[in-house]
């Protein structure tokens, strides 16, 4: 591809993401939801206030949280929850993540380290493209814990030599996993907020550092063995 024809698609992409941008910021204006992002309770008032409509906002914010607003995953899964119940809610969250985490990806794959710099940081950039550059197969146990940048991580991918198809892949296994546990435990409907699920909650939370920890201390050791359960299946393939 000539360098005119690259900085024209460039160009195009660029203007219908601002556009794209522009519009989404215009209506999170005027509908009142900037205010109120990251109030369960509020959120939940003004998705309702659009009645069957208050899905296709509840989609277009999931798809937005992942790059462009600044609102917790979990706030949004939880306000789903509470208006469309967990499975209804969990579906919404899958369309608009999934569309998301795509679009992340595309930007880092596209515009580069220039554009990922800007939106989450020198740091941050440098810090994630090093652990998934030498950590690709532990990117998969990432999206499944809540505990990591999941938007971050989904954009500093876009940098690395990960394929399009490994992407998409974990994104299709891992999301709908987080997404169903947060939108039905944070119902109450599984474990309940009071007598015995309080003991449970507590496991819950405890069994989850442990995992960080773990997964911190020993990627090093999850990378070879994932990696090695990948190798085995691709070796029988041929």
């Amino acid at each position: 591809m000539s360098t005119k024809k690259k900085a024209l698609r460039i160009f195009i992409v660029t203007l219908i993401l601002a556009i794209v941008l522009g519009l989404g910021y215009l209506i999170l204006r005027l509908t009142g939801l900037w205010e109120n992002l990251n109030s369960v309770e509020k959120l939940q008032a003004l998705i309702l206030e659009f009645g069957f409509w208050g899905r296709v906002i509840f989609v277009c914010l999931q798809f937005l949280q992942v790059t462009f607003i600044p609102i917790p995953s979990p706030i949004l899964i939880v306000a789903g929850s509470l208006i469309y119940g967990p499975f209804e809610a969990g579906l919404l969250s899958i369309a608009g993540i999934l569309l998301g985490s795509a679009l992340a990806f595309f930007l880092g794959r596209v515009f580069g380290k220039k554009l990922v710099v800007y939106m989450v940081g020198k740091e941050a950039e440098k810090k994630w493209r090093t652990f998934l550059t030498n950590c690709k197969y532990t990117f998969v146990l990432m999206m499944i814990l809540p505990f990591f940048p999941d938007d971050i991580l989904c954009m500093v991918a876009g940098l690395t030599e990960m394929s399009w198809t490994f992407f998409m892949v974990t994104q299709l296994i891992t999301r709908p996993i987080s997404i169903f546990l947060v939108s039905y435990l944070s119902s109450g409907t599984v474990i309940p907020y009071h007598g015995w699920g309080l003991v449970v909650w507590a496991v819950i939370i405890v069994c989850s550092l442990t995992l960080l920890y773990l997964s911190s201390k020993y990627h090093e050791q999850i990378e070879n063995f994932i990696k090695n359960i990948f190798n085995k299946k691709e070796d029988k393939k041929t």
